[in-house]
Parts: C-alpha cells; sequence; structure tokens
C-alpha cells in the first residue's frame, strides 16, 4: 500500500515555491524604461544623477518620464548635470499615481510633494507638483513655481506596479525656475559652512583648527556620510578632547564620517562594522551600525550614540546628527568595573561571549548569520534542501 508522504515533504513544496517565486515588491526604474527605447535619454540621466537607485529605494513612488525629444529640449539649455539633477527628481512624485487615479482625484486637482521637495533641495514649495484633471480626458502636470500654468500633459502609462511605482509618460519637461537654477556640485559643497548653519559649528570648528576638514572635503565626490555631534555634545566633551595630541584628534574627528554615501534606508538596512575616514591598516577605527525599528545606532564599544535627524542629504553628501561623540576604541577604554559590579559584569560579559570578540577572520555576514541562529544555513544550503524534500516527496 502506498504510505503518506511525510509532513515535512508536503511543508517543503511551498517553501520551494517562495524560493522560486518571491513576493517582493521591489522595483528597478532602470530596467523598466530600457524596455522603451524612447525613453533611452531620460534614462540614461536617472542613472548618471544617480537617481536611479533613490527610486529604486523607496516604495510608493511615481516616475513622471518625458522622451527623448523631450529632453533633447532640455539639454539644448546647457545645465550641469547636478541642476539636470533638480529637474528630473522635480519629475519623481514621492505619492502613486496611476492612470486610474490621475482622473479620480479629490476636487479634481491636487498639490503632491516631488523627490526634490524630499530631499530639501528645493527652496520654499517649489518642489510640489500640481496635477489636475482636465476637459476632455486630458491630465495637466506643472511645478508649483511655474505661476500656475499646466504645462505638460500625460501621454500614457508606460508601467503600472500597483501602489509600489508608477511609470507614467508625459508630454514635455516641467518647468522650474527654483529646479533650474544653477547648482554646485558636490566638490564645490563647502562642508564646513553646511555643518555651522546647520547647529554644528562646534564640530566645524575642531575640523578646520585640526585640518582633517581637507580630507572629508576631499571625499565628497566619491561619496560622503558624516555623523555630526551637535554644539552642546562637542562643548561637553572639550575638556577630553584637550587632552589628546594632534595626531590622536585628527584620528577621533575623522572617525566622524565614512567614505560612502548611505542614505538613512541604506543604513537600516546595513547593519554591521562600517570603517571610518580614521581607518589606516591595523589601525581599524570601524563601529558597528545597529537599528531597532526607525532607530539607528553607533556603536564603538566604548559608546553608543543615537542618530537623531537628517541635517543634508544629497546624494554623493548626507550628514546626520548624533547625540554623542564617537570614541573609537583605539583612543579610548572602558572605565574599568567596580568590585560591586564585577560578578554582574562577569555573568554578562560570559553570556555576550559567543557573540563578542569574534575572530579576525569574521567577516560581518558571518557575525550576523550566527547572531540569528537559524540564518546559519545560506540561502544555497537551504534551497538544496529544499530541493532534496521534495525530490524525495515526489519519489513516494
Amino acid at each position: 500500500m502506498r504510505q503518506s508522504p511525510p509532513l515535512t515533504a508536503i511543508f517543503a513544496i511551498p517553501l520551494l515555491l517562495l524560493f522560486l517565486f518571491p513576493s517582493s515588491n521591489a522595483h528597478n526604474i532602470t530596467q523598466i524604461l530600457a524596455q522603451h527605447p524612447e525613453f533611452s535619454t531620460f534614462n540614461h540621466y536617472l542613472t548618471i544623477t544617480h537617481l536611479a537607485s533613490e527610486i529604486n529605494r523607496r516604495l510608493t513612488i511615481t516616475v513622471l518620464a518625458v522622451d527623448n525629444a523631450a529632453m533633447s529640449s532640455l539639454l539644448s539649455k546647457h545645465l550641469s548635470v547636478y541642476t539636470i539633477k533638480n529637474v528630473l527628481s522635480l519629475h519623481v512624485l514621492v505619492d502613486y499615481f496611476g492612470s486610474k487615479k490621475l482622473h479620480q482625484i479629490t476636487n479634481g486637482s491636487a498639490l503632491t510633494s516631488s523627490m526634490y521637495q524630499a530631499t530639501g533641495s528645493a527652496p520654499g514649495s517649489s518642489g510640489y507638483v500640481n496635477v489636475t484633471d482636465l476637459k476632455g480626458g486630458k491630465v495637466g502636470f506643472g511645478a508649483e513655481d511655474d505661476n500656475g500654468n499646466l504645462d505638460a500633459v500625460y501621454v500614457k502609462s508606460v508601467k503600472e506596479i500597483p501602489y509600489n511605482i508608477s511609470v507614467l509618460q508625459i508630454s514635455q519637461v516641467l518647468t522650474s525656475t527654483e529646479a533650474e537654477a544653477p547648482t554646485p556640485g558636490p566638490g564645490q559643497l563647502n562642508l564646513t559652512a553646511i555643518l555651522s548653519k546647520q547647529g554644528c559649528k562646534a564640530f566645524a570648528d575642531l575640523l578646520i583648527a585640526s585640518g582633517a576638514d581637507t580630507t572629508f572635503q576631499e571625499n565628497i565626490d566619491g561619496g560622503l556620510t558624516v555623523f555630526c555631534p551637535t554644539d552642546t555634545v562637542i562643548n561637553g566633551f572639550m575638556p577630553k578632547y584637550k587632552n589628546l595630541t594632534a595626531p590622536q584628534k585628527i584620528s577621533l574627528l575623522l572617525y566622524h564620517g565614512i567614505p560612502v554615501y548611505q542614505s538613512i534606508q541604506m543604513l537600516k538596512s546595513s547593519n554591521g562594522i562600517i570603517n571610518t575616514l580614521a581607518t589606516d591598516g591595523a589601525n581599524k577605527y570601524d563601529f558597528t551600525v545597529q537599528n531597532d525599528g526607525e532607530e539607528v545606532t553607533l556603536k564603538t564599544k566604548v559608546v553608543t550614540a543615537k542618530v537623531t535627524g537628517t541635517l543634508k542629504d544629497e546624494e554623493p553628501l548626507v550628514v546626520y546628527k548624533v547625540d554623542k561623540v564617537l570614541l573609537p576604541r583605539e583612543l579610548f577604554k572602558v572605565a574599568p568595573t567596580t568590585k560591586a559590579e564585577a560578578p554582574k559584569a562577569a555573568k554578562e560579559a560570559a553570556a555576550a561571549a559567543p557573540a563578542a570578540d569574534s575572530p579576525e577572520g569574521d567577516d560581518v555576514g558571518n557575525q550576523t548569520a550566527d547572531n540569528n541562529g537559524a540564518s546559519g544555513l545560506d540561502g544555497g544550503r537551504l534551497i538544496m534542501v529544499i530541493l532534496s524534500l521534495s525530490v524525495g516527496f515526489l519519489a513516494l
């Protein structure tokens, strides 16, 4: 008599299907537009301005694409690539507008924020876009700072993944005086001036006095993330800072920068050890990024600091505010444990021992897998296990 299949084999089948047909809502704007040659120029500039990567990281978004002829009109103005980025970011709405929704707008008109507004690059409300349902089935689009003009109209839907991403073609580039204003390139951005205006003047002054500002400035073009302690935090730390040697001061300040652009979404999804501008061979000067829900913390093994706000986010530069000075273990020691605290500290250390002070050869991925327990099976081996179970089931 034929035996009933084991429960493990029964459950293996749906698990296998999940691997073969993932339910992820991830989208790739470059691949979407690549299927339509008429948008090749628009697609190209989304890539070189890094807007494509930002679009791919976001959910609930609408891209107002223009064809090659419309892009030629924009390029004839000979704007810098940084200004073109502002213009194109005006065409990325941080809300979902499918073709049906365009004709179902409450009161027939909506003012929606674009990525130009959301990133803080737009002065005032110039980063908002007016979407209006017009007579004859037409839908008009216009920048808020264009005196109410609806320069562009809806042409067709290119791709819709409800309520994730919608790509709509409009007739021409949106006109905006503010977006087309000359924009300095990243190399022209003065980091210490930005910090001084955003409540980090004390930190900026230390960068200038030590000469560390040059290293920060030189790294902007390639991508730079800065963690800035506020003026109050720096003022309270100054007695300890003054006891450091000149090289130690520079290392401490460089420890507050990482030579890569990390948006807040990227920080939340990349828990693990990160090198800094102070990293130099054996002198690791690294720290661990960890998040709990919406809270991002930076752990140096000497102190744990929280990211409390974003002061500037314009790829390739992002500046975050932190509530403590980041103290590297290469310069600062943890205060010795008192006798009364020793038993408790020893117990906690023993419990944490397997996860702490891992061998030099261990990488971040292995540490994360160990901490997650079940993650010890990598994707390849897990799929092989499921396939084996499935074959066994089919053979019964």
